[in-house]
């Protein structure tokens, strides 16, 4: 039984999960009043941008590019971060940004009489020096002890805090509340005394909300403690937890082959359709299928790129894989389009999202075919 009709490779969005996902932090967005926001670093398909916008508050970007796409797509807050920005794009994110997030003091010194002139709510990321990442996350770890990524208490200036109106930190990495709780402790302890008069905190991403364990009372506590002592409006800007186990890459089984274990080789790709399986290392769940051993097939899953380590790994399956048969990968709306790339001539997958009658609808096609349509 195929999973869909369409063509693969192709990212499927299962637009009744997205709205459970989205459901969730609406609640915790009226319970408490704080701000969500759509990290689209994580996410940034703006098909479903009009849906998303009914439940969230608007978008966070990196740069320019998706301080623009959230502006134009999006609407509500824009707010943009960056490790330092560009002076010969600072000038344009001015145009779509409401909120802008300095990493040093150098950067604020640089370009905050800009960003005020304009009108814009100004902010610092502070880094509470609190690591709650586990060892596999190091590299995701923002308050590792080589960390770039904010300003910690040794070089804090509170000299250079006039035309500041918010303080952001963002540690966190797929994790629940209470590693949030322990963070605001430590962020507290450094920066509790610099709060005041300040007009919002920014807690950053990587709060796992929609996960079926996450502790949503424990955040929503957090989020009631920070508005009511410090007098701020609390914003959060997860990512993951917006498509949380709602999308799918479907692909198809071009060959099987043996060489000491069963090896299917499929027309997508670990390198250019999912690179965080190399990069992490992350092993996706697949749809009817287990661990290598556990059913009655297992299988070498591999991409079909030149690249030797193109690699996804092994699983099991209760039937026999063949060419034509197709396999499901799951939640595989998070990092995945954002960072997909066509390394080795690969083609990007379809895009599609599955409605909620259960209708499969293209909402972008790639590939060689749509790249000669394009230039005709």
């Amino acid at each position: 039984m195929k999973f869909t009709e369409l063509p693969t490779p192709c990212y499927l969005l299962d637009e009744n999960r997205l709205v459970q996902n989205l459901a969730v932090l609406r609640d915790v967005a009226r319970r408490t009043g704080a701000k969500i926001l759509l990290a689209q670093k994580a996410f940034s398909m703006f098909s479903v941008y009009p849906l998303i916008r009914e439940y969230l508050a608007g978008t966070t970007a990196s740069g320019l590019y998706e301080a623009r796409l959230g502006h134009e797509e999006f609407g509500g807050e824009t707010h943009v971060y960056a490790p330092a920005y560009a002076e010969g794009e600072f000038r344009e994110i001015l145009e779509y940004a409401d909120h802008i997030v300095f990493n040093s003091f150098t950067q604020w010194k640089a370009y905050g009489s800009l960003a005020r002139a304009a009108g814009k709510s100004c902010g610092l990321r502070l880094n509470p020096e609190c690591s709650t990442q586990p060892s596999d996350h190091a590299m995701y770890d923002p308050c590792g002890p080589d960390s770039r990524l904010g300003i910690t208490i040794e070089n804090f200036q509170p000299e250079l805090l006039d035309g500041i109106e918010g303080f952001h930190f963002h540690t966190l990495c797929e994790q629940n509340s209470d590693d949030l709780v322990r963070t605001v402790a430590a962020f507290e302890q450094n920066f509790g005394q610099y709060m005041d008069g300040l007009k919002w905190i920014n807690l950053g991403g990587g709060h796992h909300i929609t996960r079926a364990d996450y502790d949503v009372e424990t955040l929503v506590h957090c989020i009631d403690y920070l508005q009511k002592k410090y007098k701020v409006q609390v914003y959060l800007e997860p990512g993951e937890a917006v498509v949380l186990n709602a999308g799918y890459l479907v692909s198809t089984v071009l060959e099987v082959m043996h060489n000491h274990k069963d090896i299917a080789i499929l027309d997508t790709s670990a390198a250019c359709h999912m690179p965080d399986v190399l990069e992490v290392p992350y092993r996706p769940p697949v749809y009817r299928g287990g661990e290598p051993g556990k059913k009655a097939f297992t299988y070498l899953l591999t991409g079909r790129s030149c690249l030797a380590g193109d690699v996804i790994g092994e699983y099991s399956f209760d039937v026999a894989l063949g060419a034509g048969e197709q396999v499901v990968f799951e939640d595989m709306a998070l990092y995945t389009m954002v960072k997909t790339n066509t390394f080795n001539g690969m083609p990007l997958p379809l895009i599609a999202v599955r409605r909620a009658d259960g209708t499969d609808e293209v909402v972008r096609m790639f590939g060689y075919e749509e790249f000669k349509r394009r230039l005709s």
